[in-house]
């Protein structure tokens, strides 16, 4: 049996509706196939859990743990947080008091933070950090190419490729690369273990 150096890292994946199912059922095999442990984080809103559905198929997603409320230290076990393709993030930066951050945001400024946790944003992903601009204002990321003037209005250092790094930040530009996203959060987990 082949050694899996990564067991025991655990890599979030932010969810809601219209998620790009090609994506996320990526992600749900290839990271384990490297011992990682794969954890869907979303808003729960007082509920035990949610199903949300894919965009393509409306194929049902079953999430049950929750960001809010989540201790540093719980947060600290995350080697990534991943912000997924599709509608995800438009519906996660939701907030129901308009004077507040909404709390997806807020969950990935702590994220952010925290150096030590990848953050692996892809395609439309961009959009949860809408309102907070000050997340990637200077660091060279890309995106799909419908937010390049997000990326710009937001400071960010827009680059055409399919994949970007910039230390702790990891950005693909669709969803179609997120075999280039998880390799790259995969040797990068590599590279430190």
């Amino acid at each position: 049996m082949t050694a899996l150096p990564l067991k025991g890292k655990k890599i979030a994946v932010l969810m809601e509706s219209d998620y790009y199912e090609n994506e996320i059922h990526y992600y749900q095999h290839r990271f384990p196939e490297e011992g990682i442990e794969l954890v869907f984080l979303t808003r729960l809103w007082g509920n035990p859990s949610l199903t949300f559905t894919g965009h393509e198929y409306r194929a049902p997603l079953t999430v049950s743990e929750t960001f809010e409320g989540m201790s540093d230290e719980t947060l600290r076990a995350y080697a990534a947080v991943i912000v997924p393709s599709g509608m995800v993030a438009d519906r996660l930066r939701f907030t129901d008091d308009v004077t507040r951050i909404p709390p997806a945001t807020e969950f990935l400024a702590r994220a952010f933070a925290e150096p030590s946790i990848l953050k692996g944003i892809i395609c439309h992903g961009l959009w949860l950090t809408a309102p907070r601009p000050d997340l990637v204002r200077g660091r060279p990321l890309t995106c799909h190419n419908n937010l390049i003037g997000d990326a710009k209005a937001y400071g960010a250092d827009y680059r055409d490729a399919d994949l970007m790094v910039d230390g702790d930040l990891i950005t693909a530009r669709t969803g179609n690369h997120c075999h280039l996203l998880a390799r790259t959060i995969i040797d990068t987990l590599l590279a430190g273990a």
